[in-house]
């Protein structure tokens, strides 16, 4: 197996103990999130704390294709992260990725950055009406998108967990996460108001940021209002269908299970 670590050319001292951290990393008990499918944690180096996504090992079609054909989610994340830096868009600093393939298979990988110590992330603002400037969020929050559309970033998992956000004396600061998945380029009408769509189910919520991308953009809020609302129910109609079908698919596999281990053995 072999194994590629590149590190940011501003944090090329830290790479023996990043080196040294990912190999370490089933040992560490921090655990962010719920690790369902890639596993993050925090860790301490020099003093000073950097969070280390462990990407899911892919399927036998994916060890392939990220083998010869796509980049890493890694180092997709790494790349997307200098990328929206540059555009002045913030994002923990990305410090590092690393990749572990053999000559026919992508085996896993992981991305670095440094920890940002948010107040909140948008998510809270789905499930607590009373954050005490929950509007004002929201609005700098809208303008924010805004902002990533004018500079041409479409965040295609732009969804309740992957913004944080810090509190200033009269601001906000607002930091993408989970970036593997970004297309850049002129954003039209349509796709700017869909990529609205997986933020929330509450009409107050969209109400307030169609009317807040209204005066961003001068197009009419009804109308940005009723395109969000139109493809927010589309993604809510296809995310339940496909948990229906998983609970079907995971009802059936352990159906067959029990009745094969109930089997007399012959």
């Amino acid at each position: 197996m072999k194994t590629t670590l590149v590190v940011h050319p501003n944090h090329k001292a830290l790479s023996e103990k990043i080196e040294d951290a990912i190999a370490n990393f089933d040992s560490y008990n921090e655990v962010l999130g719920a690790a369902e499918r890639n596993v993050i944690k925090n860790v301490i180096i020099d003093g000073k704390t950097y969070t280390i996504k462990s990407f899911k090992i892919p399927n036998v079609i994916n060890k392939i294709a990220y083998r010869f054909f796509r980049k890493s989610k890694a180092e997709r994340s790494y790349s997307y992260a200098n990328k929206l830096l540059d555009l002045g868009i913030k994002t923990p600093i990305p410090i590092a990725y690393q990749k572990e393939i053999t000559p026919f298979v992508f085996i896993r990988s992981f991305y670095i950055s440094e920890f940002v110590n948010c107040d909140l992330t948008y998510r809270e603002l789905t499930t607590d009406f009373d954050i005490k400037d929950h509007e004002a969020i929201l609005r700098a929050f809208t303008r924010f998108t805004y902002e990533l559309h004018q500079k041409g970033v479409h965040f295609l998992d732009h969804s309740p967990g992957n913004t944080l956000i810090t509190r200033n004396v009269d601001s906000y600061d607002f930091y993408l996460v989970d970036l593997n998945r970004m297309e850049f380029g002129e954003l039209d009408f349509e796709t700017r108001v869909k990529n609205f769509s997986k933020l929330t189910i509450h009409k107050s919520m969209i109400e307030v940021m169609s009317n807040e991308y209204a005066k961003c953009t001068g197009e009419d809020e009804t109308k940005i209002f009723d395109r969000i609302w139109h493809y927010t129910k589309i993604f809510q109609d296809k995310y339940y269908r496909k948990i229906r079908i998983k609970k079907r698919i995971f009802f059936w596999k352990k159906k067959y299970q029990n009745r094969v281990s109930e089997s007399p053995i012959k």
